[in-house]
This record gives structure tokens, C-alpha cells and sequence, in this order.
């Protein structure tokens, strides 16, 4: 009866899972979908610990105060964390449950009597959670500005990486086939931590959100072979819609920035940088609060485009003011999402629901670029390579062939910057040069306030 109670249990923890993640689809219902989420594993863990299947023996209390201590950690963290530091915050998070996995596999491997088939398993765990975790170290380090791209980039780094791979592969069905040894799974462990460094240190700060939604899906991996190495069937759903999930988002976000999913891999994305047009007779145009205020108020439409920029001068209540007194003016406001701005997934959508943003207004790529030749206004907020028209008629940039949004169709373009500097991708934006643009220097919260102030009194 209590074994059935536990499987119960789990399937109930395995249709939350389910559900949380369908719920998580939209802004307006991610909440609580989160929640049905954390519910499940609950509900999950619990079975565990009541599992007379699992060997918990005497570790009740320990596993009860790592629950706990752990629990303590990690809302500490999300309470204190910046919108600007999320994603470093998601790559700490995402790389402890790597290694999560890979010492749970340590643990089996060096205690336990597994045939081929179990030492398989375990190693294929060891081997993506080892990765997951140095890699998302190293992702974390690179977003925190705490390491540059010049500093852990070798030459021909992408041929090392496919070696290092091959290598990591061939020891993995080496030790799955002979006798065990400690020694040898000690320079496995060693080698694929080496290798999940190695992995990430050539990909390019403008190329990190897809870096951080593989390695969430590696992670993901590594937990379901973690439940086949438990035969828990809810780690094993758990770990599978993670990975699943992951490398579907992983895929979209390739298509999104015109990248081959094997380049990824591989490590062979290229770095921040490339041979973008540049020509130093040009000149921008410049405008102010007054005069861009004037052109909002009276135009037909504006459509806002978010960056990085508003995350890290928290702008996005100010813009939200903003967006209320034009269409109290009758102005249909609507915001353009490029799939990778920001510096994670999901960023710019989390921002602006922040701010109660209401959902319909916010436009994917294809959307916002069918909508843009009958826009009378764009506003750019912070972002930059995502409006580069280098991606569109440069083929000597490195971000070439990349879907943007094609901003310069709309009537007018103002870009709200602190100064003429590159984006992430490090790249001069001839969009800045374009008849169509004026730029708005300054911090993008006070220019928006400004523009705020300027509006009431029309």
C-alpha cells in the first residue's frame, strides 16, 4: 500500500511538472505555473523520502537540513538579485544542479557494483553534469564582467574544444566497458570539468543567452540520468522536460541569431567582434526631450524596442508611464521582443511584466517587423545589436544573416543611448547613421523621465 501511495505520489509530481511548464508559455499565467512547478517537486520529494525503496538509512536529518539550508540560499539570493544580474543568477543555479548530478554519480560509481548498463548511465551523467557546471561557472564569470572573452580564448580554441570532446566521449566508453578504476574515473572527472570550461570560453558575450539555455538543457539531461540511476521516474520526467525543453529553446534561439545548433556543440560560435561597416565621415543626428516628446505625442503609433539598456537602468516603470499617458493620447503603443534580447531568454518579456506591461502588447520578431512600415515611431531603449541593419546588408559582420528588427522602416527612429560605444556583439550600428534616426544621449531611465515631464505639459 505505501509503495502505491509513492507512486501515486510521483505521478502527481510528474503532471505539476507538466503543467507548471504549459502554464509557464505565457507571462500572464508564469507565476503560477512556477508555483504548480515548486508544488510538484514537493510533493516529489516527499515520495522520496517515504520510499522504503531508497536507502536513506540514517540521513533523514541531513537530508531535511540540506533541504533547508538550501532552501535558506537560494531565496536569500533571488531576493537580493538585480534584474541586470539574473542571468547570473540563473548560470549559479543552473551549474550547482550539474554538479548536483555529477556527484550523485561520483557517489554510484564508486559504491555500488553497477553492470554496463549502470556504469553507462552514471558516466553519461557525470560527464553532462561536469560540463553544466564548469561551463555555467564560466558563463557566470563572463556575464558578471569578472573574466573577458581575451582572457580565456586560446588560438584554434574550436579545434581544442573537438578534441577535448572526442576525448571525453572515448574515455567515457572505455571506463563503461573495463574494469572500474579510481584513477582513471578520477581523470575523467578532471577532464570533463576541463572540458565544460573550455566549452563555453570561446562563445562571445552577444552569443550568451543561447549558451545559457544549452546548458539549462545539459543540466536537464544529467538529472534524468540521475532518476535512471535511482529508477525514480519523477527525476527522470523532471530531467527530460528540463532537457527538452532547453534544446528546443536552445534551437529557436539558433534561428533566431542564424547559428548552426552543431556550432554550438562544438564551441565554434564566433567571438564578440567582427568586421562591421564603419566610415568615420559620418555624423548622427541628435535630438532632445522637448522635440521627442512633440513627435510621440501627436504620432499614430509607437512601438518601444527593449534591451539590456533598460534592465540596467531600470527603466521599464518610467517607459510603462510613458506608454500610459500616449495612449491615454490615443497613440497605440506596442513593444518589438527580438527572441535574444537581453542577456537571457525570456529577459525583456520578465522586465516588462515587472512594470505590468499587459502581455498583448508585447510583438515577437515577425510581428513587430510586419507592424514597423506603418509605425510612425520607434524608440529604441538600450538595445543595439538587434537593430544593427548589418545583419542585413554587411556580409563582412560577424552578425550577418542574423533576423532583426527592421527598425529603419518605420517613418522615424529615436535611440535612447548614453553614447555612440558598440553593443555586446562589439560592432559599430549604422543604425545610429541612418536619415531616418536621432540619437537621445543620456541614461535611458532620466531620458525617459524627462520625455514624461515634457508630455504633461503638451
Amino acid at each position: 500500500m505505501i509503495t502505491t501511495i509513492i507512486d501515486i505520489a510521483y505521478l502527481i509530481g510528474a503532471v505539476l511538472f507538466v503543467w507548471g511548464l504549459r502554464q509557464m508559455s505565457s507571462p500572464d499565467t508564469a507565476r503560477r505555473g512556477n508555483s504548480l512547478a515548486a508544488i510538484g517537486m514537493g510533493v516529489g520529494i516527499l515520495g522520496a523520502l517515504f520510499d522504503n525503496r531508497i536507502d536513506g538509512g540514517g540521513n533523514y536529518a541531513w537530508i531535511i537540513g540540506g533541504m533547508f539550508a538550501g532552501a535558506g540560499i537560494g531565496w536569500a539570493a533571488a531576493k537580493k538579485i538585480q534584474m541586470t544580474a539574473m542571468p547570473q543568477l540563473v548560470s549559479i543555479f543552473n551549474g550547482l544542479g550539474g554538479l548536483c548530478a555529477a556527484i550523485l554519480s561520483i557517489v554510484e560509481l564508486t559504491t555500488t557494483d553497477l553492470d554496463t548498463g549502470g556504469k553507462a548511465i552514471s558516466l553519461f551523467a557525470l560527464l553532462i553534469g561536469a560540463v553544466a557546471f564548469t561551463g555555467s561557472i564560466l558563463a557566470y564569470l563572463k556575464l558578471d564582467g569578472k573574466l573577458k572573452d581575451s582572457q580565456v580564448v586560446w588560438p584554434k580554441h574550436n579545434i581544442i574544444n573537438q578534441i577535448l570532446l572526442v576525448a571525453c566521449l572515448a574515455m567515457c566508453v572505455y571506463l563503461t566497458i573495463s574494469v572500474q578504476s579510481i584513477p582513471l574515473l578520477i581523470a575523467f572527472l578532471v577532464l570533463t570539468l576541463f572540458y565544460g570550461w573550455s566549452f563555453v570560453a570561446p562563445i562571445g558575450g552577444a552569443d550568451m543567452p543561447v549558451v545559457i539555455s544549452l546548458l539549462n538543457s545539459f543540466t536537464g539531461l544529467s538529472a534524468a540520468a540521475a532518476g535512471l540511476i535511482y529508477n525514480n521516474n519523477l527525476m527522470l520526467v523532471g530531467g527530460i522536460l528540463v532537457g527538452a525543453s532547453g534544446t528546443i529553446l536552445t534551437v529557436l534561439m539558433c534561428q533566431a541569431m542564424n547559428r548552426s545548433l552543431w556550432n554550438v556543440v562544438v564551441g565554434g560560435f564566433a567571438g564578440s567582434g567582427g568586421g562591421a561597416q564603419t566610415d568615420g565621415d559620418q555624423v548622427a543626428k541628435s535630438t532632445n526631450a522637448v522635440d521627442t516628446s512633440i513627435l510621440l505625442y501627436y504620432s499614430q503609433s509607437v512601438m518601444f524596442v527593449p534591451g539590456y539598456g533598460l534592465a540596467v537602468a531600470q527603466a521599464q516603470k518610467a517607459l510603462k508611464e510613458l506608454d500610459d499617458m500616449l495612449e491615454a493620447n490615443g497613440v497605440d503603443v506596442k513593444y518589438a521582443i527580438h527572441p535574444v534580447a537581453g542577456r537571457m531568454p525570456g529577459h525583456m518579456n520578465v522586465l516588462l511584466a515587472e512594470a505590468d506591461v499587459p502581455y498583448p502588447k508585447l510583438l515577437d520578431l515577425d510581428d513587430a517587423n510586419a507592424a514597423l512600415p506603418s509605425t510612425d515611431v520607434v524608440v529604441i531603449v538600450g538595445a543595439n545589436d538587434v537593430v544593427n541593419p548589418a545583419a542585413v546588408d554587411d556580409p563582412s559582420s560577424s552578425i550577418y544573416g542574423m533576423p532583426v528588427l527592421n527598425v529603419w522602416n518605420a517613418k522615424h527612429v529615436i535611440v535612447l543611448k548614453r553614447s555612440m560605444s558598440p553593443g555586446y556583439a562589439g560592432i559599430q550600428n549604422q543604425l545610429f547613421f541612418h536619415e531616418k534616426t536621432k540619437m537621445f544621449f543620456g541614461d535611458a531611465k532620466a531620458s525617459i523621465q524627462d520625455l514624461v515631464s515634457e508630455v504633461k505639459n503638451l
